[in-house]
């Protein structure tokens, strides 16, 4: 049973959701939330497997709770439910560590996919949207990231090898594991095995994250 925080200002919204979520065997709502404020109470209280992250929200927004839900260290994941596709809301949510995003005009099944690929441990993102997202939204990094020299003695990327430092790099331009294998040579059950690892040694929470990686540390640039 996938557990869910539906965090949203708007009540029928919030109706919405639960009706949806409700209708399914495998899914239970274990709160709602009018605010980050809330959310991050009820994810200490509930520890539910994903949020329903509303990012404009009165008092504190969806990003802020996001940063403060993930930094916790919670195993709790976060879905961002947002207006536009390249919202720049959404773009930051990423950053903050959310999982992934979707908008709110998704058709039912597409949220209820993203609910049970978050849940499961997957990024609800396509890597190429996320790169999109990125390089419309570059200007934010801090001006340190964004004009600095790379620094290769990142802690974050240290303990790569070379192979895992190329696919982080392919990772952050947008291929899949399919494309990673074709152009790379290799089966995709070794793509998949050296993604694995990437996460591990990196502590990307998922491939999101791992996209985010390869800006922060200069691996790849904008376009």
């Amino acid at each position: 049973m996938t557990t869910v925080l539906i965090a949203d200002d708007q009540p029928m919204q919030r109706f919405g959701f639960r009706m949806l979520l409700e209708s399914q065997d495998d899914m239970t709502v274990v709160g709602e939330a009018s605010n980050g404020t809330e959310a991050i109470r009820l994810v200490d209280r509930h520890h539910p497997d994903v949020v329903l992250m509303d990012i404009r929200m009165p008092g504190l927004d969806g990003i802020e709770a996001t940063r403060r839900i993930v930094a916790a260290g919670d195993r709790t994941r976060i879905l961002i439910v947002t207006t536009f596709d390249l919202d720049e809301y959404a773009y930051d949510g990423l950053r903050a560590g959310a999982s992934g995003f979707l908008v709110k005009d998704a058709q039912p099944e597409e949220l209820l996919a993203g609910i049970r690929a978050v849940a499961s441990g997957d990024a609800v993102v396509a890597p190429s949207l996320t790169r999109r997202l990125l390089d419309a939204y570059i200007h934010h990094l801090p001006a340190s990231s964004a004009t600095a020299d790379p620094e290769p003695e990142d802690p974050r990327l240290a303990a790569l090898t070379e192979r895992e430092r190329e696919i982080l790099t392919v990772i952050g331009r947008g291929w899949t594991n399919t494309e990673i294998a074709e152009r790379l040579h290799l089966a995709e059950s070794t793509v998949k095995t050296h993604v694995g690892r990437i996460l591990a040694k990196t502590g990307a929470r998922d491939r999101v994250q791992a996209v985010i990686l390869a800006y922060d540390t200069q691996l790849v640039a904008p376009a």
